[in-house]
């Protein structure tokens, strides 16, 4: 195969597996099923979603994962290269290859459905499945850009490389494709996502529960406030965070005593934190992969994770938190799941779950998928607290803390405040590699004040650290904030040796390389 483009065909979706040569553009997109009706322009959107997940790449690119060394043999040869910042030339379903192929597909999808509507005459009984259209293009070009590209920038985004924004389906066999700059990519997102996110219609699915597979109200509002706090327009994140959760965040709250009737097995539990039952999850993801197994209670990705060093010291086993100090272990209101022993060291949050899906039952052949929730409650409400703190709201945001931890932890009685949070945070030193704590050092590009203003953000990113661990999403973190990342080498629990490979500010390998057929095609690369 020979046309490996960042378009995918549209002609017929399908999963992408990685021997599968239907990933790129093998027959012109005109040859395709005709989108003339509801129904059909309906079925067409559930292709919209990527079906393979950023997950696996963007968490171990993060500082929530640890080496165990190569005495542990359960860590393959993608995972390493991911892990050490280097150009991935592996692959499987979580690879980058695969993630790209399966955003632009998904963009594809959108776009076919938008020309069809369009074909049309744009009728009101398709605004509904028009603003998901929309919603949805916006969104796949989000993972990519915030994935292939470096952080959005004041000052640098004009000029730094971010990817082609498609608008329309592809009707060439060979396109030539040039990327636009991060700034373009943002500007056209927002015009999708304003466009579209007031047509969503939750009516316009067949039940509350298929809305979640899809950008309902709630999931769409969620998307831009992370979309806008990435850019730094602060009161728009608040906005629209407000608006995901119909400005009564108490109401959406994840029911933690049901959940909790599971948590004598992890993958009950993990299934049913991730239920579209789950008023709190506002957009469910089944992609075909491998998370969860990797950030679940098995050998296979333990050479890699996160391990009782991190977990102690920075994350959901810390004694020391802004809400107070523990003597035993922190009640987080799930238990902490911890694995360990020989060659098998993880520490987990049932934030994954891990299904099969059988093909063959007399064979037992089938793919892996892992479900988990891209946007939840949780999140929203962090997001509104994080941009109350960047414009010194601090009672708003100290409010919306105080309600996750009473939420979250079962503590009695937990406080949060400017005072705990401050003696919390200057009660620590600044996280080395050789000493971790849960404070690491910001170097973003936009203003901070040190004192209350940083410690408050120190205590927000240390809970939506632990809310969305094992989910990629702290990587965006560490790169919106400038956090510089040293690799380091766990023995026997403690600190081993520390590599001289330091992830530092404006690295190019904070945005991740294309894919090498991508390159090969004459898509520019990314610097290195």
């Amino acid at each position: 195969m020979k046309n490996k483009y960042l378009f995918v065909a549209i002609g017929v979706i399908t999963s992408l597996g990685i021997s599968s040569c239907k990933k790129y553009l093998d027959v012109l997109p005109d040859n395709r099923a005709e989108l003339n009706t509801t129904e059909k322009i309906a079925k067409m959107l559930v292709s919209a979603y990527p079906q393979n997940s950023y997950v696996l790449a963007t968490e171990l690119s993060s500082d929530n994962v640890d080496d165990y060394g190569e005495s542990n043999p359960y860590g393959d040869r993608m995972s390493s290269q991911i892990f050490n910042w280097q150009d991935v030339t592996e692959t499987n379903n979580d690879g980058i290859d695969v993630l790209w192929g399966s955003c632009y597909s998904a963009i594809a999808s959108a776009n076919a459905a938008l020309a069809a509507i369009e074909e049309q005459g744009n009728p009101a009984s398709l605004s509904a499945q028009r603003g998901e259209a929309l919603v949805a293009r916006a969104y796949g070009h989000f993972l990519l850009v915030n994935i292939f590209a470096q952080h959005y920038s004041p000052t640098k985004s004009t000029t730094d490389l971010g990817v082609t924004y498609m608008t329309k389906s592809e009707t060439t066999l060979n396109p030539k494709y040039t990327r636009n700059t991060v700034a373009e990519v943002y500007d056209l997102m927002i015009k999708d996502l304003e466009a579209g996110l007031p047509l969503i219609n939750d009516a316009s699915y067949v039940s509350a529960n298929a809305a979640k597979f899809h950008f309902n109200k709630s999931a769409a509002n969620a998307f831009a406030a992370r979309l806008f706090l990435y850019k730094g327009d602060w009161q728009k994140a608040i906005d629209y965070a407000t608006a995901s959760f119909s400005n009564a965040p108490s109401a959406y709250l994840r029911d933690w005593a049901y959940i909790s009737t599971f948590s004598a097995n992890f993958g009950n539990t993990s299934r049913e934190y991730n239920a579209s039952s789950i008023k709190a999850n506002f957009l469910i993801n089944t992609p075909a992969s491998n998370i969860g197994i990797q950030f679940g209670p098995y050998y296979d990705g333990s050479r890699y994770s996160h391990g009782r060093y991190i977990a102690d010291r920075e994350t959901v086993l810390t004694l020391r938190t802004p809400h107070g100090t523990y003597t035993g272990a922190p009640g987080y209101r799930i238990r902490t799941y911890v694995y360990s022993g020989a060659n098998l060291d993880k520490v987990l949050l049932p934030h994954d779950s891990y299904q099969f899906e059988i093909t063959d039952p007399v064979a037992g052949f089938g793919f892996r998928h892992g479900v988990f929730a891209s946007f939840t409650a949780e999140e929203a409400i962090l997001t509104r607290a994080e941009a109350n703190i960047m414009l010194k709201n601090y009672s708003a945001a100290v409010a919306d803390m105080q309600l996750f931890v009473s939420n979250t932890y079962t503590v009695a009685n937990p406080v949060v405040s400017e005072t705990s949070i401050n003696n919390w945070a200057n009660g620590m030193a600044y996280s080395t590699a050789a000493v971790s704590t849960a404070k690491k050092k910001f170097n973003a590009e936009f203003p901070i004040e040190a004192g209350t203003q940083e410690n408050m953000l120190h205590a927000v990113l240390y809970y939506k650290r632990i809310e969305t661990l094992h989910t990629g999403l702290r990587w965006f973190d560490v790169k919106r904030y400038g956090i510089e990342i040293t690799r380091r080498t766990i023995v026997a629990g403690a600190v081993g040796p520390i590599s001289t490979n330091t992830l530092v500010v404006r690295d190019n390998r904070r945005a991740l390389q294309l894919p090498q057929d991508v390159i090969s095609s004459g898509l520019t690369p990314n610097p290195r």
